[in-house]
């Protein structure tokens, strides 16, 4: 059996139960984020293939996903991982002087993928880019938007540097805003509702399928 882990903040996180590490017990493992539309799909149609882990938390910066680098990721050497981090890089500076800026970002973004890459070399990492909408939250935030936006760019220049693959996020919840206001499909500029986190699953799943069938 292989094992995909998903790694990343509260949008990763999704309210799961952190006692249970998979989704069987009524799906509490899984959140009620795009994790759990993921891990669902993946036990639904590849049976006992893969052990879906969603280790997703609330809060994290890019910071903190460095410091459970070990126990929450190396330690399951897992053969495919999903990384979505950075919105809280930016939030937290805004709410609480406590972000990371943007260099150090980039920075630690590459020591955490150099360290995983080198612990499990036949790793699949696939980068989720960072993204956000004008909203109740940000909208409190000037600047907030575009700042995110730049980290997205790091991400991306992450996955560039060793050849990940990056998932776009921005464009897609852009694009739904043509259909309904920001807040239909982020509840604060940042969380999505039910339909965003379709969507990013519909999206990250269309990525990921090629690799794990």
């Amino acid at each position: 059996m292989k094992t995909f882990v998903l790694m990343g903040d509260s949008i990763t996180d999704g309210c799961r139960d952190r006692n249970i590490g998979h989704q069987n017990y009524f799906g509490l493992g899984a959140g009620m984020g795009y994790a759990n539309y993921i891990m669902s799909e993946i036990d639904y149609k590849y049976p006992k293939k893969y052990n879906v882990v969603n280790k997703g938390i609330g809060g994290n910066r890019i910071v903190d996903l460095y410091s459970r680098i070990k126990q929450d990721c190396i330690n399951l050497n897992p053969d495919f991982l999903t990384i979505l981090i950075g919105v809280n890089d930016v939030w937290h500076e805004y709410e609480y002087k406590c972000g990371v800026d943007i260099d150090k970002y980039y920075k630690i973004y590459s020591m955490y993928i150099e360290e995983i890459k080198e612990a499990c070399p036949n790793i699949k990492i696939y980068i989720i880019e960072p993204f956000a909408l004008k909203g109740p939250v940000p909208d409190k935030f000037e600047g907030f938007l575009e700042t995110v936006k730049e980290y997205a760019k790091k991400a991306k220049e992450v996955a560039e540097k060793y050849d990940l693959t990056f998932i776009e996020m921005q464009n897609k919840f852009d694009a739904l805003c043509e259909k309904c206001e920001s807040t239909y499909w982020l509840t604060d500029g940042v969380h999505p509702t039910l339909g965003g986190y379709r969507m990013m699953a519909n999206e990250i799943m269309k990525v990921i399928e090629k690799d794990i069938k």
